[in-house]
């Protein structure tokens, strides 16, 4: 019997697809959602069926940001080709997208035990709300908001890659929110930062859901469950991009900001009075 029913699926999926890309952390998310269904969120199988819902929020992204990514991979191929091409700015790009990946990959394997152990606690969650949160806001203040998307760097894009380290290890810090706010400190403006945020998310967590899919069937998730869940995923990620850079275009992140630390603040009270197990 699977360890999470459809009807689970079809609610973790749509938390997954409303957070992935917010800067509230999904992961975060999912823990909380998991543990108010009464889902061990310390369960290889759950910590699997996590990382593969991920999947339908990133074809989401590459559905949205199609003709954005075939520019992108024609430029890729045309430059390896033709020694002409590899001075073009999406040529290049690609290639800042694929060694950007490489840290979040290799702290992955290294630290598995750890996070799949005691760093998947709801403790750990609530704790990397509240300190994410002064994170962003300090990096929307400092952030000058001056550089657009053309104006990335080699350096800009193995930053902000090497920030989603942080979310790998401590869920509730947000991959998005890691991003983001490292961008910004970066003086990328607010859409260039969620964009190169987008972006920077296909590998990591396509390579991820791939790479958990076949303890996430073994080991007590069923087929079911998991297509259920991330059909719902992709879905409500669409919806949730297209929100998401048209708000970012007009307003700052204070709103995720407070709100994270509101979420923050009521999961460490439901853990303390025993309302959730950590």
């Amino acid at each position: 019997m699977s360890v999470i029913s459809v009807g689970q699926a079809v609610v973790l999926g749509a938390v997954e697809g409303v957070t992935e890309f917010l800067p509230v952390s999904s992961t975060g998310h999912l823990k909380i959602a998991e543990g108010l269904m009464g889902i061990p969120v310390d369960d290889h199988a759950v910590v699997g069926f996590s990382a593969v819902i991920q999947v339908g929020a990133i074809a989401a992204v590459l559905v949205y940001f199609f003709k954005d990514i075939v520019r992108i991979v024609s430029a890729w191929c045309r430059g390896l080709l033709h020694k002409e091409e590899r001075y073009h700015h999406d040529y290049k790009f690609a290639w800042w997208v694929i060694y950007a990946t490489i840290p979040i990959v290799a702290v992955g394997l290294a630290a598995k035990p750890l996070i799949e152990g005691p760093l998947a606690s709801l403790w750990v969650v609530a704790g990397s709300l509240i300190v994410g949160s002064g994170v962003m806001w300090a990096a929307d203040q400092m952030g000058r908001h001056k550089r657009g998307e053309d104006d990335t760097s080699f350096k800009d894009a193995m930053l902000v890659g090497s920030s989603q380290i942080l979310a790998l290890l401590f869920p509730g810090f947000s991959r998005s929110g890691a991003t983001m706010s490292t961008a910004l400190i970066l003086d990328l403006d607010r859409v260039a930062a969620t964009r190169l945020s987008f972006f920077l998310g296909i590998p990591a967590l396509t390579g991820a859901g791939l790479y958990e899919l076949k303890d996430a069937l073994g080991t007590g998730v069923g087929a079911a469950p998991l297509a259920a869940g991330t059909a719902v995923s992709f879905v409500v990620a669409y919806a949730s991009i297209a929100w998401l850079l048209r708000f970012v275009a007009k307003h700052s992140f204070n709103a995720f900001v407070l709100y994270r630390i509101i979420v923050g603040v009521l999961l460490f009270g439901l853990l303390a009075t025993g309302a959730l197990a950590g």
